[in-house]
């Protein structure tokens, strides 16, 4: 099997999900961008792919700043 790949990202002046070439959203907090995130890995999961979910640091905070941008990445 292959694997998912999901970022988070700013969008549209919120938050974003990139995954495949397209970005879904925009959802209202970045917590929330995480929880659909989780819900479609967990979806990828259990069809026998790798996860990777990548969210952006503390600095990212504010969707208008996406300068100096730091990521955590963890493959489940």
């Amino acid at each position: 099997m292959g694997s998912a790949v999901y970022k988070i990202v700013t969008y549209e002046g919120g938050w974003g999900v990139t995954h495949d070439g397209s970005t879904t959203g925009p959802y209202e907090t970045k917590e929330a961008a995480y929880k659909a995130t989780v819900a479609a890995g967990s979806l990828a999961m259990r069809e026998g792919h790798a996860v990777e979910i990548e969210v952006p640091g503390r600095e990212a905070e504010r969707p208008s700043d996406v300068s100096g941008m730091s990521a955590v990445s963890r493959t489940i």
